[in-house]
C-alpha cells in the first residue's frame, strides 16, 4: 500500500503540505485533484523518488514497479513503436543483453536470456505497442514514423503509450486525456479500468475521473482528502460540508438562481427528448453541487456584440479540405444567434477543418460561404496560445486591443480570470499552458464577439476554470460551435450535436451515449475484417433467414481458418516442447556441441516468434468467429 503519515513538503519557500495523511491500498485507483500549483506533480515527483519529505513519512512497497507519463520527449530520432517499446525497461535490458551474448557467442548466458524474453512476453510486445499506439489514434502509417515527425500533442499521447507499455504495480498519470479526442478517451477508459494495479491519476475532467476511480484525493490548504467515489461524490461530500458556511449559502443562492433561469429557457426551446433531459440533469446536478466551489478565483462573462446578423454564416455546398486534399464534401450549415452546437466526429475526420474554415483561416475548396454583415467571430484553438506575445504581460495583452480603456476596468476584467497582483505585470514566457489558455479565452471575451468557435478549449483548463467556462457560456446568447473531448462542457452547453465522418457533416439525433454506441459501431465498420450487419427489419422472416444463411455461407471458411491455426499451433507446441527437451540435456552445454546448442537456441527463437505470430492471429480468427456467431444468433 501507499501511506504517506504526517508528511511535510516543501519547495523553495513553498509549503505544499504540511502534517497530510493519506493510504491507499493496492489496487485501487484514485483521482488527484486540486488547485494548480498545490502539489499534485511535487507528489507524484515524492512517490518516484525524486524528491524526499521535508519531515514526515512516504511509505511504498520497495519491489514495486512504478510507470509515470512522461512531460518531455528527448528521442527525436526513434520509431514511434520504438519510443513505445523502450516504456519496458526490463525488456529493452534483456534484448540488449541477448545481442551482447550473441556476439559473445556465450550459448549459457543466450539460453537463460531467451527464457527472461519469453517471461517478459518479449515475442508479442511489438503487436502489444502496436495496439496501444491504434486504441491512440495512431495509424498504421504512423507507428513507422519517426517521433520528430509529431506535433507536441501526439508527442503527449506517445508518451502515455510508453507509460501503459511499462509493466507497473503503481501507475502515475499526470493529465493524460490533455491531448486525446473523445474516442481515445473512451479508448483509455475501457484500459485503466482493467488496469490490476494501483492508479493514481491527475486529472480535470470530471467524467473520465467518474468512469476510471474509486477515490478522489483533494489537496486543498497543505492538507490530503480521500473521498469515496468518483468526482461526482467528492462535489456531494465537499459541498455538505461547505454548505454549512455562510458565504457557501450565499454564493449557492446566486447560482440556483442562474440555474433555474438557464434551465427555463432550455426547457423552452429543447426539441430532442433525449438530449433535454440529459442537459436538465447535469444542469440539476450542477446546481445541487455549488456550494462545492464557492472558493474558485473564476468569475466571468463573454462581452456580447451591440448588433447581430441573422444567419450569422451561411455555408452551403462546399468542399472543404488543404489544398489537393478534400476532406468533407457537401457541406451545409447555418449558424444563427442562439445555435449552441457541439461536433461529434472520430479523429482526423475533419472537425477542426471545417471550424477552420468558419474562423476564416482556411477558404472552402468550392462551395459558397457567406458572412453576416455584424459577424464578430471569437475563435480558441491550441494554436493560438503559440501566437501570444512572449514577452508582454495579460494586462499589455488586454491594453493593446483597448488602448483608451481605463486600466482599472481592464484589471478587474481579467480578475475574473484569475490574473492579479504581480502575476498581471508579468510577461506570458512562462505562463503555464492553463495560464495562457485562460489569457486567450480571456481576449476572446473582451471583444465582443456574437460567434464562439472553440476547438478544445479545456486542454490544460482545471476544474474550476472548467465550470467557470461553463457558466460563462450558459450566460452567452450569440451562437457557440464547439469541438471538445470534455463531456460534461458538451452536456452542458449544447443544444444539438453535428457528426463529422467519411466525408460528411450531417446531424446527430442522439445524446452522448448514444456517439459512444455509435463510436463502438463505426470502429467495427471499420475494421480489417467486417461481417455482414444484422438486417435491422426485425419482422421480415425471410430477410433474415437470407442474413442468416448468407452469414452461415461466410462464417464456414473462418471457421476452417481457425481449426487451421489452432491444429498449427499444436504442431509447433509439439516442436517447441522438443527443443526445450533437448535444451534441458547437460551434455548438450558442453564445448564440443556448441555448434548443436547455437543451431537449437536459434531454432527457439525463431519457433517462439512464430508461436506469437500463430496465437495472436488464432484469438484474432476467434474473435472474428465469435462476432459472427454472435450476430447469427441474433438474426435466429
Amino acid at each position: 500500500m501507499i501511506r504517506l503519515s504526517n508528511l511535510t513538503l516543501q519547495r523553495g519557500p513553498q509549503r505544499l503540505l504540511e502534517g497530510a495523511e493519506l493510504t491507499l491500498h493496492a489496487g485501487q485507483k484514485a483521482g488527484l485533484i486540486g488547485a494548480n500549483g498545490a502539489g499534485k506533480s511535487s507528489l507524484f515527483a515524492l512517490l518516484r523518488g525524486e524528491l524526499t519529505p521535508d519531515s514526515g513519512e512516504c511509505q511504498l512497497p520497495g519491489d514495486w514497479r512504478i510507470a509515470h507519463m512522461r512531460q518531455e520527449v528527448d528521442t527525436l530520432d526513434r520509431l514511434a513503436v520504438d519510443y513505445v517499446l523502450d516504456g519496458d525497461v526490463r525488456l529493452r535490458e534483456v534484448q540488449a543483453a541477448l545481442a551482447a551474448a550473441e556476439a559473445a557467442h556465450d550459448n549459457n548466458a543466450l539460453a537463460r536470456l531467451h527464457v527472461e524474453l519469453d517471461s517478459a512476453d518479449g515475442y508479442t510486445a511489438d503487436a502489444r505497442a502496436r495496439k496501444l499506439l491504434a486504441g491512440l489514434g495512431f495509424s498504421n502509417e504512423q507507428m513507422d514514423r519517426r517521433v520528430g515527425d509529431f506535433s507536441g500533442g501526439w508527442r503527449m499521447r506517445l508518451n502515455l503509450a510508453q507509460a501503459l507499455m511499462c509493466p507497473s504495480d503503481l501507475l502515475l498519470l499526470d493529465e493524460p486525456t490533455n491531448h486525446l479526442d473523445l474516442d481515445a478517451i473512451l479508448w483509455l477508459e475501457d484500459w485503466l479500468k482493467s488496469y490490476p494495479g494501483t492508479l493514481l491519476l491527475i486529472s480535470h475532467d470530471r467524467d473520465f475521473l467518474d468512469a476510471v476511480v474509486d477515490h478522489v484525493a483533494h489537496v486543498e490548504q497543505c492538507k490530503l482528502t480521500l473521498y469515496r467515489g468518483g468526482y461526482s461524490a467528492f462535489e456531494r461530500a465537499r459541498a455538505e460540508r461547505l454548505a454549512q458556511q455562510q458565504q457557501a449559502y450565499e454564493k449557492q443562492q446566486a447560482q440556483r438562481a442562474h440555474m433555474e433561469k438557464y434551465i427555463a429557457r432550455f426547457k423552452a426551446q429543447a426539441t430532442k427528448a433525449r438530449q433535454a433531459q440529459s442537459r436538465i440533469k447535469a444542469l440539476e446536478r450542477m446546481e445541487e453541487l455549488s456550494a462545492a466551489h464557492v472558493d474558485s478565483p473564476f468569475d466571468f462573462t463573454f462581452r456580447e456584440s451591440e448588433k447581430i446578423s441573422s444567419p450569422l454564416l451561411d455555408l452551403a455546398e462546399a468542399r472543404l479540405g488543404y489544398g489537393e486534399k478534400t476532406v468533407l464534401e457537401k457541406v451545409k450549415l447555418q449558424l444563427t444567434p442562439g445555435a449552441r452546437i457541439g461536433l461529434l466526429g472520430p479523429n482526423g475526420a475533419g472537425k477542426s477543418t471545417l471550424i477552420k474554415n468558419l474562423a476564416g483561416e482556411l477558404e472552402p475548396l468550392a462551395g459558397r460561404l457567406v458572412r453576416g454583415e455584424n459577424l464578430v467571430v471569437g475563435y480558441f484553438a491550441q494554436h493560438q496560445l503559440d501566437s501570444l506575445d512572449s514577452k508582454a504581460s495579460p494586462l499589455l495583452h488586454l491594453q493593446r486591443l483597448a488602448p483608451t480603456e481605463r486600466e482599472q476596468t481592464l484589471r478587474d476584467f481579467l480578475g475574473g480570470f484569475d490574473f492579479r497582483g504581480a502575476r498581471i505585470d508579468e510577461p506570458v514566457l512562462n505562463f503555464s499552458g492553463g495560464e495562457k489558455a485562460r489569457l486567450a479565452l480571456a481576449l476572446i471575451a473582451w471583444e465582443r464577439p456574437n460567434l464562439l468557435l472553440l476547438d478544445e478549449p479545456t486542454n490544460h483548463l482545471d476544474l474550476e476554470m472548467r465550470l467557470a467556462l461553463t457558466m460563462a457560456l450558459q450566460e452567452f446568447s450569440g451562437a457557440v460551435l464547439v469541438v471538445s473531448h470534455d463531456r460534461h462542457l458538451l452536456k452542458s452547453t449544447t443544444d444539438d450535436f453535428l457528426l463529422v465522418a467519411d466525408g460528411k457533416v450531417e446531424t446527430f439525433d442522439g445524446d452522448l451515449d448514444d456517439y459512444t454506441r455509435w463510436l463502438v459501431e463505426y470502429r467495427q465498420r471499420n475494421a480489417p475484417v467486417s461481417t455482414t450487419p444484422v438486417n435491422p427489419d426485425k419482422t421480415d422472416k425471410k430477410a433474415q433467414r437470407q442474413a442468416a444463411a448468407a452469414l452461415r455461407q461466410q462464417l464456414a471458411p473462418h471457421k476452417r481458418q481457425a481449426d487451421k491455426l489452432e491444429a498449427e499451433l499444436a504442431k509447433l507446441h509439439e516442436e517447441l516442447a522438443g527443443v526445450d527437451a533437448s535444451l534441458s540435456d547437460s551434455a548438450l552445454y558442453e564445448a564440443a556441441r556448441k555448434d548443436e546448442l547455437r543451431e537449437l537456441l536459434a531454432r527457439q527463437a525463431k519457433l517462439k516468434v512464430r508461436e506469437g505470430e500463430l496465437e495472436e492471429a488464432w484469438m484474432h480468427a476467434l474473435e472474428v468467429l465469435e462476432s459472427m456467431q454472435a450476430e447469427l444468433e441474433a438474426l435466429s
